[in-house]
């Protein structure tokens, strides 16, 4: 991390949490931000989807809702973006204060509820986005809607043209009874829709599957049935979580979704159950408490492809994804993996 990015990240702690990532995103929108091309080797390339990917260090929704840093991002070093949540019209979201940071834990706790600009202009935005970087799209459903399962269909057909990739969010814990949406009977009816208004495309895209950390091991029984029957072409764990355990800031007890560093357990042990399940049958993208080379080179021999993160710029800038990639590629030496496929579940025991 550069002197002026240090300074940059101190001054933005003097700001509330969701103004201060406000300034952020300006910033990447105006070009001050830190630029890095993604750096790459032969080891880190790998394919997802039909995705090339130059590195698997993507950057995970929430950071850019409403698609409004793309240049910025697309100079930045993530071998990915995803984008969103969008919903089918605009949303204020849950009051605030919303959004807090546990300095001490290394977290963030969020209940944003799904505010964003809109489908229509978030879809604006993205059909002006630069060329070069694989980008997705998450997508929501609004909170008054009265068929929730139709929204994520609505938002995929109005912005699928403009994307590589979305991502059907129904592990958001900050819109009520959303997550009721993973129930089998719920889950199957919604990635039903979803599919159908994917393949109606001119040209047809990958659909991930976001799940939550906090599932049992029957439902996430019941989650990889109906990815493997919907042919899902991804599955992302996970989002957030409800846990609190051994939090020590004085936020710990706000609610909303934690995220950084305590995540980390929580979200490998989950990933790594998933990859067990699924034997290799759907790709995996690990998310949670990623901060570091070695986090990435663990969420990998627990089961994924790639990884994402978010939280983890809060503390370390945007320096991270470029310092990260460059730090797995020389673990993958040190490891004698000639590229991250060979590592992918190698250690999937040490998590279950």
């Amino acid at each position: 991390m550069s002197l002026i990015e240090r300074i940059g990240l101190v001054a933005l702690r003097q700001f509330d949490p969701e103004r201060a990532h406000g300034f952020a995103i300006k910033a990447l929108e105006l070009g001050l931000a830190t630029t890095q091309k993604p750096f790459t080797s032969d080891r880190l390339k790998i394919n997802i989807a039909g995705l090339n990917l130059p590195n698997p260090v993507g950057l995970a929704a929430g950071f850019d809702k409403n698609a409004q840093a793309l240049s910025g991002l697309a100079k930045s070093a993530f071998g990915f973006i995803e984008v969103g949540a969008a919903t089918p019209h605009p949303q204020s979201g849950n009051p605030k204060p919303r959004l807090f940071r546990l300095i001490q834990d290394q977290a963030v706790i969020n209940r944003f509820g799904f505010n964003n600009d809109g489908m229509e202009r978030i879809a604006e935005r993205l059909s002006h986005r630069p060329e070069g970087m694989v980008t997705g799209l998450n997508l929501g459903a609004n909170k008054t809607s009265p068929d929730r399962a139709a929204d994520f269909a609505n938002v995929l057909t109005h912005c699928a043209p403009f994307v590589d990739f979305v991502t059907v969010n129904v592990s958001s814990p900050n819109t009520e009874k959303l997550r009721e949406l993973q129930g089998k009977a719920a889950l199957f009816a919604l990635l039903n829709g979803v599919i159908e208004a994917r393949d109606a495309l001119k040209k047809p895209i990958p659909v991930f599957l976001k799940i939550s950390p906090d599932l049992d091991k029957a439902a996430l029984e019941d989650i990889v049935e109906i990815a493997l029957t919907q042919k899902i072409d991804a599955i992302i764990a996970t989002n957030t979580t409800l846990e609190r355990t051994g939090l020590a800031s004085k936020h710990r007890s706000q609610a909303g979704g934690l995220s950084g560093k305590p995540l980390f357990e929580i979200s490998t042990r989950i990933l790594a159950q998933i990859a067990k399940l699924l034997e290799g049958q759907i790709p995996l993208i690990g998310v949670g408490g990623v901060s570091s080379a070695q986090d990435v080179y663990d969420k990998i021999c627990a089961g994924a492809s790639a990884v994402q993160l978010y939280t983890a710029l809060v503390y370390h800038g945007m320096s991270l994804p470029c310092d990260i990639s460059k730090g797995l590629d020389s673990l993958l030496i040190q490891n004698g993996y000639s590229n991250i496929s060979q590592a992918i579940g190698s250690k999937i025991y040490k998590w279950l």
